[in-house]
């Protein structure tokens, strides 16, 4: 399964690989191994068919009901498609915090150590615990492709800042359940204008939930192309519409 085109990692498994599974929106060709599907990777976990609720994250958390939840995700920036790029710079990192700390309770989960004037948002769970976050976050902002389009099939608000693309957060950006900024420049203006919206959590789950309604069910997908290898590839090639039966 291919997601991000990171074409680095796609021609060192590529002689090696008999069919590549990719989002109808991946942006590249990658010949006649790859098969297409109305989907993506983060639907084959978080459909809403399987996502029931985000538990008792809130509690765990000490956040009170009325409390707006932040969630912000930092990388490393060592991958290899990350070469020559580089995060946000300290000063608006600071000032994302202050700004944003006045509207709400603001957790960081990082690739890397934070500096130690962050230390205090330093999300402290389990970490498979972090789409109850997601899910339960008023606001996702992050360096991250995955949280973001997470953050998108939860129906939480988000914005993504990174230079990449990728044609799954094209297609989320597209249908309004996330935002790309290329740099930090609009990025705070827009994070106060969703927290202050009441009814930006609403709005993005409804979209999320339309969204949905046309792609298919990705995890009933892979079940059936795995256990009808390598028949499931000849299907697929001759008539990509057999994936629908998977809605």
């Amino acid at each position: 399964m291919e997601d991000t085109g990171n074409m680095e990692q796609v021609r060192l498994y590529l002689p090696f690989t008999s069919s590549i599974l990719t989002s109808n929106v991946f942006h590249k060709e990658l010949g006649k191994k790859q098969i297409r599907y109305n989907g993506f990777h983060e639907l084959a976990y978080l459909h809403p068919k399987r996502v029931t609720g985000t538990g008792d994250i809130r509690e765990k958390l000490g956040v009170n009901n009325e409390e707006k939840l932040i969630l912000i995700r930092f990388v490393s920036w060592n991958a290899t498609h990350d070469k020559g790029k580089e995060g946000l710079p300290l000063e608006f990192k600071h000032l994302l915090m202050s700004k944003l700390d006045r509207i709400g309770r603001i957790f960081i989960s990082s690739e890397n150590n934070l500096d130690s004037e962050f230390e205090r948002y330093k999300i402290a769970i389990p970490p498979e615990r972090i789409h109850e976050v997601i899910g339960e976050a008023d606001l996702f902002i992050g360096e991250g492709a995955t949280m973001a389009s997470e953050s998108a099939m939860l129906g939480t608000p988000a914005i993504y800042i990174n230079p990449l693309y990728a044609g799954t957060i094209d297609d989320q950006e597209r249908h309004g359940l996330l935002f790309h900024f290329r740099n930090f420049e609009g990025v705070l203006d827009k994070a106060i204008e969703l927290l202050n919206d009441p009814n930006s959590k609403e709005k993005n789950k409804r979209k999320r939930d339309e969204f949905v309604k046309n792609k298919i069910d990705v995890t009933n997908f892979l079940i059936w192309f795995v256990e009808n290898y390598p028949e499931s590839t000849s299907i697929m090639k001759e008539n990509p519409e057999y994936q629908y039966r998977f809605k």
